[in-house]
């Protein structure tokens, strides 16, 4: 199935075949992949060059640190994200280390880098579900993470099961079209709600 977006405007082809399925085979990725996919992330800008971003990432030849991370999805993910490659978690340190003042952009700067890991990771041929569906106080409890830091996001990797025997919502959910707003209603110029494009 091809799943490829329809853009307005030429955009390189990695954005447009990027997307977000429910339905993964349980194959494993590559570790010599997941180390290139993870290093896109390290490359991204931040402000201060913070790099605020950590992650946790468990895979399925890991059953133990992976049922870990399955328990901390809120259960409407649980049961696609059973099947994933690997299964982690996006997280922020809240503060600057250079002053320890609040950091503010820290989500935007782990979406930056986030954004980067699934540009390689789609280079790659490996599928990744990002998720607000996750209970961050249990992130911070079952992996240990430090005071200062908090888990965001949830994130799946792995292949897109087209087999045909993924439950059948769950094919039904990919098979859906793939829709965006256009540029008039997001990019705004002289003043809110004005197209700058």
């Amino acid at each position: 199935m091809s799943k490829e977006g329809s853009p307005d405007h030429p955009v390189h082809e990695l954005i447009t075949k990027r997307w977000s399925p429910y339905a993964f085979s349980n194959r494993l990725i590559p570790a010599d992949d997941l180390r290139s996919i993870f290093e896109a992330a390290r490359w991204a800008a931040s402000s201060f060059n913070e790099q605020p971003w950590r992650y946790i990432v468990t895979t399925r030849d890991n059953p133990e640190a992976f049922e870990k991370a399955l328990s901390c999805l809120m259960e409407g993910n649980q049961g696609w994200a059973k099947e994933v490659a690997a299964l982690g978690f996006g997280c922020v340190s809240t503060n600057f280390a250079r002053n320890n003042n609040p950091n503010r952009v820290a989500e935007h700067d782990l979406g930056a880098a986030s954004g980067n890991l699934t540009f390689e990771a789609t280079n790659r041929g490996v599928d990744v579900h990002q998720m607000g569906g996750i209970f961050p106080d249990r992130v911070k409890e079952v992996f240990g993470l430090p005071d200062g830091f908090e888990a965001v996001t949830g994130i799946a990797l792995g292949y897109f099961d087209d087999s045909g025997a993924a439950p059948e919502d769950l094919q039904k959910r990919d098979s859906g079209e793939r829709k965006r707003r256009p540029l008039a209603e997001y990019v705004f110029g002289t003043e809110w709600g004005t197209g700058a494009l």
